[in-house]
């Protein structure tokens, strides 16, 4: 909740006769997104010398595994590159000793899991950013909503049900 220096990535805030009231009939919500007249937008972002915004990522798309934050979006990129430029998506699903674990989910037909593996560890990610191996799961497809966007939700589900079928074969 402290202004940040240039370029330096951290939550974007919003203040302004511009800016939402709140959510209707929803006052712990509004409570949680508006805090002393910042609406919490859950974008992080960099605000330059001139004062534009580039948004770089969203809050939900990290887990906090261990207690350390992990951007979906970095281990998305180093998937993408390594499977050819085939869509692919990470989301955090429940963990009993870690809080979360990752669940990559890729679409390309020409990578085998247990290979994507071993060339997302040869990669700068730390490792704790690199899913398990039985949670990289090759998909058909990646569920989108109408608009054509990722459909976070989806991803989960799926992530969830793929996750439960490993348990228990």
């Amino acid at each position: 909740m402290a202004p940040l220096p240039p370029n330096q990535e951290g939550l974007l805030l919003v203040k302004g006769a511009n800016r939402m009231l709140g959510y209707l009939g929803q006052p712990e919500r509004t409570a949680e997104a508006i805090v002393d007249g910042w609406y919490i937008t859950g974008d992080v972002a960099a605000i330059d010398e001139e004062g534009f915004i580039r948004i770089t990522d969203r809050l939900a798309r990290f887990s906090k595994i261990g207690g350390e934050m992990v951007p979906h979006l970095k281990v998305e990129e180093a998937i993408y590159a390594i499977a050819g430029g085939h869509a692919c998506a990470v989301t955090g699903i429940p963990d009993d000793q870690r809080g979360e674990r990752l669940v990559a989910l890729y679409t390309s037909p020409e990578i085998e899991p247990a290979d994507l593996w071993q060339r997302l560890a040869e990669t700068d990610l730390p490792r704790l950013w690199l899913p398990k191996r039985e949670n990289i799961c090759r998909v058909e497809a990646l569920p989108v909503l109408g608009t054509g966007k990722l459909d976070l939700r989806g991803v989960k589900a799926k992530a969830l049900e793929l996750a439960a079928g490993a348990v228990s074969s």
